[in-house]
């Protein structure tokens, strides 16, 4: 597959996987982000093998364990946003993170896991009251 391919594909995947949170730089403007969408998003994230939701479990748990909130927060907010998981999923991973990584690693996700879980609440909230005045907009209303 030609790289051009490669990284559409990966922009593609990125644009699923993050729920369109994360912003794509143009092509050639980061070498580290060129060959992130070829590998990891357009060659790993885009197997069947397993879900994106299995992915994105594993991916918290080993994000956790780095003690990488922002990191986690960002996965967190993208899972509930994709249908992914739960908020009450999110919190029960703090349960297991806590007791195989630790209670500081857990504790120190607590409050991003609720910060994400407001914001994609609020997000959600915004774009179902901007749906009837968009169909308004477009002459749905009639």
């Amino acid at each position: 597959m030609a790289d051009s391919e490669r990284r559409k594909r990966g922009e593609e995947m990125i644009k699923k996987v993050y729920a369109g949170d994360v912003v794509v730089p143009p092509e050639g403007a980061m070498p580290f982000t060129d060959i992130m969408l070829e590998q990891v998003f357009a060659e790993v994230w885009s197997r069947d093998v397993l879900s994106i939701r299995d992915r994105r479990l594993l991916l918290l748990g080993i994000i956790a364990e780095k003690g990488e909130a922002m990191t986690f927060g960002i996965q967190a907010k993208a899972a509930i946003k994709n249908g992914e998981l739960e908020p009450d999923e999110l919190r029960e991973l703090l349960l297991m993170i806590a007791q195989y990584s630790g209670y500081p690693r857990a504790a120190a996700l607590v409050g991003v896991v609720e910060q994400k879980i407001a914001e994609a609440q609020r997000e959600a909230e915004a774009q179902k009251e901007a749906e009837p005045q968009k169909e308004m907009a477009e002459g749905g209303g009639d």
